[in-house]
């Protein structure tokens, strides 16, 4: 069972603000939007913006603005909840998120329900935070954050929620301000596949959805996922799925 005492989203504070428990309290989770300091084995260090950090209870607890801002997200709460008390994560000790944006969105919902008597507030929140804290082990356990891996995420994110629009390289790499042969070599790094190719495998996976679940035509289809002409996505659709658009429709309503 968890019990939050309070959480806080988008929270904004001036260069002078401070947190000090030397006796330390609940359980306290903070996410950083901006660089902070953190005390972290008997010294007071400096932390890029998108760190987190997870105090357990009784552990001293200091932090502070180092910039004219300080922006964070946090929660103070009791639970008995295994994946938090047995948590790998490390205590005190600031590491980076891999997926800010995510979680900081988890934690607008956490403050949404917190602060509402709804019938399945209990519930919801006990999802909440298991998610979050699903996206926090994803994040300790992930390597090589490179300077250029938000950025790149971003565009990720972009590709799969807009797979029909007209990609290519040069716009991606104008997208991040970067050239078009480094995109491709730090993409790849970070992704494991090509840029082209996740463009690719996002139309097709759109494509498919569509000649399931409706009665467009295939060139229909086709215009919608991004192509200029039914041969081309006929093309790669077969080399993806090992169908023709027209078979695997078949297929799929037999």
């Amino acid at each position: 069972m968890t019990n939050i005492y309070y959480v806080e989203h988008n929270m904004a504070h001036n260069g002078n603000f401070v947190i000090d428990v030397p006796q330390g309290y609940h359980w306290l989770l903070v996410i950083t939007k901006t660089p902070a300091q953190f005390w972290v084995n008997g010294d007071l260090k400096e932390y890029p913006a998108h760190s987190t950090i997870l105090y357990r209870p009784t552990q001293k607890v200091y932090y502070r603005a180092c910039t004219d801002q300080f922006i964070n997200d946090w929660i103070r709460f009791e639970s008995n909840e295994p994946y938090i008390t047995e948590s790998p994560l490390p205590f005190g000790i600031p590491f980076t998120l891999n997926d800010p944006n995510y979680c900081q969105k988890l934690f607008e919902l956490l403050s949404i329900e917190h602060h509402f008597n709804r019938d399945y507030k209990s519930s919801s929140i006990d999802y909440l935070l298991k998610t979050l804290f699903n996206k926090l082990f994803e994040s300790y356990f992930h390597v090589d954050i490179s300077p250029q891996y938000y950025n790149l995420l971003k565009l990720r994110i972009t590709i799969q929620n807009n797979p029909g629009e007209y990609w290519t390289v040069s716009r991606m790499a104008d997208y991040l301000r970067i050239s078009p042969g480094y995109l491709q070599n730090i993409y790849k790094r970070t992704f494991g596949i090509s840029c082209m190719e996740d463009v690719i495998a996002n139309r097709i996976r759109l494509a498919q959805e569509y000649l399931i679940h409706s009665n467009q035509s295939i060139a229909e289809i086709a215009t919608q996922c991004g192509y200029l002409n039914v041969e081309h996505f006929s093309r790669q659709f077969k080399r993806m799925t090992g169908n023709t658009p027209r078979k695997f429709r078949k297929h799929r309503s037999s």
